[in-house]
């Protein structure tokens, strides 16, 4: 009887490839696990975002906490956090909701202790059982003059110097009170209700409500949103997004970070999975020849490489989902150095980003393996036979015109900033840079061919090493690519991303520098008020003055598709009867002496463009504290990001800030000297008129935030380049044997290698910087008009020659292991 032979089981051939190509799946498992551990991370700051934030301290007593709405929504994204305080409902209207038993208004006025300079928060004295805070010495206030401090800051009976808005009054120190919890995040006195009355420039409206109830107050929650849907109602945890507004703009923040980095690891991901994974490929093409040459179809072939590389990539995502979480926690301490975030904000850990990284990780490492199976299963038996024993052709022709098409449609959007001015533009520039990377990829192979072709006709003849060299660069230029390709990518993001923030940052400075007049700036560290202003105008060495004060505005626009969308813009009000010789917006259309009331406005040119609206036309919107906002437009000017997209008049703005109170005033006088010592004789610190940009804050954290993502990126690029190269390199193994055994020295194949790693890095280096130029020179055309960009010199050269030192050295470190056989051994190895 003649028995058929057992067909080989696919699960037995995946074994035996992971079993005799080790190393090269070593490589695979690498750059899924560092991909998997960044993902990881990042989906954390996503949770974060959503569940995360800081615990309530002072509003820990209260069973829930009511405030106005601190955000406005935004069609299809993310809402915006209001940076100033809403103002509460009638406390009365909340007392009437089923199972409240009290309810407890707060109010927070900025004070100034006059002893150190620190900020303190001051409040009615009855908002002190929100905490609960409790009398430990002494009693509560009942005069204007009579103050509550919390313990340690001083004794009772003694004389306390407080500064509202820049006016200094002395109290007396009648109590001291304690928490049985820690509030440590601000230093608060308590006042008579009276007191705070009449120095809150909102007359003591009520700013946050505390309510305690006889039920569960989740079930109270729910009825006074249903009584109120336009209030933000807080039970738990949550209640300290009442008491702290950086709590919920800091989770916003992280949502969108998390969003974007990820986008951008997972591009980068996508790159080095793909190109580690077609150098597995390609190290084995010997063995799919075979296959496709005994009839292996092209879907089995596909089919082998997707299950090898899914087993891989499961052992691999699974170890680095640990070190995810540990990134998550290091990626936070760097957000809080960078005051992106509070430094007491909490992370949320649960088992949702590890599920959520392992799901990506593996549809990445599937979509991976479909591309790098691509070419060995798609090849005819004979020519797999004959591919397997040569290497790769050439890149196809089509390849070529599909990356050129790549390559031309990010030069376009590298020059939209010709036609187009702002940041719209700016942005259209700086998401060319991906689309660049993009199309040097899929030329990746026949650009290092050319360039190792140039090359050669340089240095080919200068030795033997340097002929050997360039003579492996161009028989293998795709192994070749799959070094540069992901140096040259990490060159052109860290050069973006470095560029982009500078160049912004540059011409913002610029801006406030050109378009202040003035001699000084008089400022103080919760605000100025009208007396304070008033003593300072009085004076005989100041002959002008001008408030200005800086807040926030989410305007309403429609986007070139028709659809709605939201806005958010820093917000400047100035005093259009006194800022003339002070301040200069260098203003192209109409004129800021009609800014009227809460009825008129003045808009940046880009604040216009991104509107799509021009003078004499209506905007609307929300103030920084949510109020509606309807106003025409009376002006148009230039310096945008030096002074905020969007100009009011003072009186207006004031109004709509949480304390009540101008940002700071801009003076001048015949002699600032004499003028400068007179406002400090005030007890007012005073500096030189040009400050900061309106947004700076904003403008250091994007930056500080671009940094990180750099940092982590090239981290995963390095070692995912010392990975390709180690995998490269040890595929020549038998190569670096022959040529000993036919009479080169080990002194020269070193040589021959060390050149090859100048190819690298050299070809790497000057892709990276052509690729980064294009939008670099957009960006800084649509920011500042000018071709030249502002890059921070040195910053650009460490990312450079930080990325072209380690192909070198990675190069040099697999060569050495490479050559640890000895020759005779190595050549007679299986393969």
């Amino acid at each position: 009887m003649v028995t058929r032979p057992e067909r080989p089981r696919p699960g037995g051939l995946v074994r035996a490839d992971l079993r005799r190509h080790r190393a090269s799946f070593a490589g695979v498992a690498v750059a899924i696990l560092v991909a998997t551990v960044l993902v990881t991370g990042l989906g954390v700051l996503v949770e974060s975002g959503i569940r995360g934030g800081l615990a309530p301290q002072r509003y820990a007593g209260a069973d829930v906490v009511v405030t106005g709405q601190q955000k406005v929504p935004v069609p299809e994204d993310l809402a915006i956090s209001l940076t100033e305080r809403a103002p509460a409902p009638d406390p009365a209207s909340i007392a009437a909701v089923p199972g409240v038993t009290r309810v407890i208004a707060d109010v927070t006025v900025p004070l100034v202790d006059g002893r150190n300079g620190a900020v303190v928060e001051a409040h009615p004295w009855s908002a002190a059982r929100l905490t609960p805070f409790t009398l430990a010495d002494g009693r509560a206030p009942d005069g204007d003059d009579e103050v509550v401090v919390t313990a340690g800051k001083a004794a009772v009976g003694d004389d306390l110097p407080l500064a509202h808005g820049g006016v200094r009054s002395s109290y007396r120190v009648v109590g001291v009170a304690s928490a049985p919890a820690g509030v440590e995040r601000a230093s608060h006195v308590f006042l008579t209700s009276s007191r705070i009355a009449e120095l809150d420039p909102h007359d003591g409206a009520a700013q946050t409500l505390g309510v305690f109830t006889d039920r569960s107050p989740e079930d109270v929650a729910a009825r006074i949103r249903d009584r109120h849907p336009d209030l933000t109602v807080l039970t738990g945890a949550a209640r300290g997004d009442a008491e702290f507004l950086d709590s919920g703009s800091s989770r916003a923040t992280l949502v969108a970070i998390g969003s974007a980095f990820a986008g951008t690891c997972l591009l980068v991901a996508l790159f080095i999975v793909s190109g580690t994974l077609s150098l597995s490929v390609q190290s084995r093409r010997r063995d799919f020849a075979l296959l496709r040459a005994v009839g292996a179809l092209p879907r089995q072939i596909h089919a082998l490489v997707a299950q090898e590389v899914l087993v891989v990539a499961a052992v691999a995502a699974l170890l680095g989902v640990g070190p995810g979480y540990l990134l998550a926690g290091v990626l936070r301490r760097a957000f809080v150095a960078g005051d992106v975030i509070p430094a007491d904000f909490a992370l949320a850990y649960s088992p949702v980003p590890a599920l959520a990284a392992l799901v990506v990780v593996l549809l990445t490492a599937w979509g991976a393996a479909r591309i790098a199976a691509r070419r060995p299963a798609n090849l005819d038996p004979v020519d797999a036979l004959r591919e397997g024993a040569t290497g790769p052709a050439t890149v196809s022709t089509a390849r070529i015109i599909g990356g050129v098409v790549v390559l031309a449609a990010g030069l376009a959007l590298s020059l939209v900033p010709l036609w187009l001015d702002g940041e719209a533009a700016a942005a259209a520039s700086a998401s060319a840079a991906l689309v660049l990377i993009i199309g040097a990829a899929v030329l990746g192979p026949w650009l290092v061919a050319v360039a190792v072709r140039a090359a050669g006709e340089l240095l080919g003849r200068t030795s033997p090493s340097a002929f050997l060299a360039t003579a492996n660069g161009q028989a293998n230029s795709r192994r070749l690519a799959g070094a540069v390709t992901p140096i040259a990518l990490g060159i052109t993001l860290g050069l973006v991303q470095l560029g982009a923030p500078a160049i912004i940052a540059d011409e913002a400075a610029s801006q406030a520098t050109a378009g202040v007049t003035a001699d000084l700036r008089v400022v103080a560290p919760a605000g100025l008020s009208a007396p304070a202003l008033a003593s300072v105008a009085d004076l005989p060495a100041v002959s002008a003055l001008s408030p200005v004060t800086v807040s926030q505005t989410v305007l309403d626009y429609r986007t070139f598709d028709g659809t709605d969308d939201r806005s958010e813009q820093v917000l400047q009000g100035i005093d259009p009867s006194t800022s003339t010789g002070l301040l200069d917006l260098q203003v192209r259309e109409g004129t800021l002496d009609d800014l009227d009331g809460a009825a008129s406005v003045a808009l940046s040119t880009d604040a216009a463009r991104t509107l799509r609206i021009g003078l004499g036309d209506e905007v609307t919107g929300r103030f920084g504290d949510g109020a509606p906002l309807r106003a025409r437009v009376v002006a148009i000017y230039e310096r945008g990001l030096g002074f905020g997209g969007v100009t009011m008049e003072e009186a207006a703005v004031r109004p709509h800030t949480t304390s009540g109170l101008a940002t700071f005033a801009l003076v001048s006088g015949d002699d600032p000297g004499a003028a400068r010592t007179a406002i400090a004789r005030l007890g007012l610190p005073v500096t030189d008129g040009s400050g900061e940009a309106a947004g700076a804050d904003a403008q250091r954290q994007q930056g500080w935030v671009n940094l990180v993502a750099l940092l982590v990126i090239l981290g995963y690029i390095a070692i995912a380049v010392a990975n390709t190269l180690a995998m490269a390199t040890s595929e020549r193994s038998r190569e670096l044997a022959l040529l000993q055994l036919v009479g080169a020295g080990r002194r020269q194949v070193r040589s021959m290698m060390r050149l090859e790693s100048v190819l690298v890095a050299s070809i790497a280096a000057l892709l990276g910087i052509a690729l980064a130029l294009p939008p670099l020179v957009g960006i800084s055309i649509g920011i500042s008009g000018r071709p030249l960009p502002a890059l921070p010199l040195t910053g650009s050269a460490v990312v450079v020659a930080a990325m072209s030192a380690l192909a070198l050295v990675s190069l040099a470190v697999a060569t050495r292991a490479a050559m640890r056989t000895q020759p005779i051994t190595e050549i007679g190895s299986r393969q």
